[in-house]
């Protein structure tokens, strides 16, 4: 199996300081992780879905991204929609959520699960 590695200057995806605290509390609370997949799918009303996933190796298709004490892996097929993306965890009324702000994404469904992108 072969992992490709990010290039730390033209990293594609930025994870903020308050997702990043989000996700390494969720890893260490998960002894087998040791890391984050992030990946889109075709799904929901608008087109796609963001999918996270703790892991504890990488598949063959993901490229690894290193933040600060933390190992992102992110699926190479889903790196033309993701470019760009920003992640944060965000507090919206009672609830707190990762949010995705993805300069790719052309609009969104109501109910925020799904997105759309230009091809």
């Amino acid at each position: 199996m072969s992992v490709e590695a990010f290039n730390p200057a033209t990293q594609a995806v930025i994870v903020l300081p308050s997702a990043l605290e989000h996700f390494r509390k969720q890893l260490n609370s998960q002894p087998n992780a040791s890391a984050v997949r992030i990946s889109v799918k075709p799904s929901g009303c608008s087109g796609y879905m963001y999918i996270l996933d703790l892991v504890d190796k990488a598949a063959e298709e993901d490229l690894t991204m290193h933040v600060d004490d933390l190992t992102f892996l992110i699926d190479k097929g889903s790196l033309p929609i993701l470019s760009g993306t920003e992640i944060d965890y965000v507090k919206e009324g009672i609830n707190r959520q990762v949010k995705f702000i993805n300069p790719n994404a052309t609009s969104e469904c109501g109910c925020g699960e799904s997105f759309t992108v230009n091809d």
